[in-house]
């Protein structure tokens, strides 16, 4: 060649793109009377496979009336209109559990949640299966959400505030936080159905970093159980709940009803807060999928250094919108050896610090006989005005 010729290269940083954190995965029942309401049901919602709801109202019309389907639906559209990826299970009278968790092998029941990207283009991340949610269900449950990157909302079992502590023992995963009691209604499933669709308002409105309590709930009339709360009182029923790192139902001394507890089922204190959970699943997911366009490309310390600057635009950028209180990524010389370069092995660090919710505020309150000083000033000034 006999000139000049411009060689374009692609380095620099690159941007992180968000995730959609509020997409609703809902294992439900539905059954509707025979004839033309039954194949529409059957139409907009074949049993075993995902199915995506971007209009949650219209879905309502198509639920049919019996199951957990439609209930859960009205429940979640009280909160908000997200996106739902609806996974329909058979009614079974003999063995509801057993069809409720279907089978890994062929994606049927809770397990067609795995297979709700590829078929509908959205993960599910706020995962729940209202008046569904027994023991048995959770167990098969919580694998699939650790897949997904999501978070379990499920009710305790147990009529009593021991009974339901005592089954909050059973679970140590931190993709699980356990609600109970319930709102008041027909639908043993109201509690988690409304948790759902307020975890996605919260996202929407407010952001993944702020957990569910203590955030007005729409449609609600009451808790279905008794239970002594007072804000400035350790040893209620409600405290009793939250020490098991069980969310529970209150209304609000500023009127209205909210859930009131911030903790998941995890063992390991790190991951104690839903918030901090969900900030450590957004950022492996941002982080990853961001990081796509580094994947193959020729393994250079300009390519380190742009992964790096990439991550921590991110972490920076997250910070500044007062998701995280800090973050930062970096190099290792230690954890990557000639050899594992050379094999086209990269390692990168990054560490985060979630924001925690103010969950306890202690105040102290003092009296003094100071300001008395300052009525002696305004009466002397009385006396002055007088004479």
């Amino acid at each position: 060649m006999h000139g000049i010729k411009t060689n374009v290269l692609t380095t620099g940083t690159r941007p992180i793109s968000p995730v959609a954190t509020g997409v609703i995965g809902l294992v439900c029942t539905a059954s509707a009377a025979a004839g033309a309401a039954t194949a529409a049901l059957d139409a907009a919602f074949p049993v075993n496979t995902p199915v995506l709801v971007t209009d949650v109202r219209r879905a309502i019309a198509d639920a049919g009336t019996g199951g957990t389907l439609r209930p859960a639906l009205e429940a979640i559209y009280d909160q908000a209109s997200p996106f739902v990826v609806v996974v329909r299970v058979p009614i079974d009278n003999d063995d509801q559990d057993d069809a409720v968790i279907g089978s890994a092998g062929d994606y049927s029941g809770l397990h067609a949640l795995l297979a709700a990207e590829a078929a509908t283009g959205q993960r599910p991340r706020v995962i729940g299966a209202p008046g569904l949610d027994t023991e048995q269900v959770l167990a098969a449950l919580i694998p699939v959400a650790k897949k997904l990157r999501g978070m379990v909302y499920a009710a305790a079992q147990g009529d009593t505030v021991a009974e339901a502590a005592a089954y909050r023992a059973d679970f140590s995963a931190r993709e699980l936080m356990l609600i109970w009691p319930n709102w008041t209604g027909d639908f043993s499933g109201d509690a988690v159905a409304r948790a759902l669709g307020l975890r996605a308002r919260i996202d929407e409105e407010t952001g993944w970093h702020k957990t569910i309590s203590n955030v007005e709930v729409l449609g609600v009339t009451g808790v279905s159980k008794s239970l002594f709360f007072d804000i400035q009182d350790p040893t209620t029923d409600v405290s009793a709940l939250n020490d098991a790192q069980i969310t529970t139902l209150v209304r609000s001394p500023a009127g209205g009803f909210i859930y009131w507890g911030n903790r998941t089922c995890a063992a390991e204190p790190l991951f104690s807060f839903e918030s901090a959970v969900r900030t450590s699943q957004v950022l492996q997911d941002e982080i990853a999928a961001g990081l796509m366009w580094a994947a193959d490309k020729p393994l250079t310390a300009f390519l380190v250094k742009d992964v790096i600057e990439t991550i921590n635009a991110r972490l920076r950028a997250l910070v500044a919108q007062q998701r995280l209180i800090g973050g930062r990524a970096w190099f290792d010389e230690a954890l990557n050896d000639a050899a594992d370069l050379a094999a086209g092995k990269l390692v990168i660090d990054y560490e985060f610090t979630p924001a925690a919710p103010l969950e306890g505020l202690e105040l102290n309150q003092r009296i003094t006989d100071r300001y008395y000083a300052d009525l002696l000033q305004q009466l002397g000034g009385l006396q002055s005005q007088g004479a």
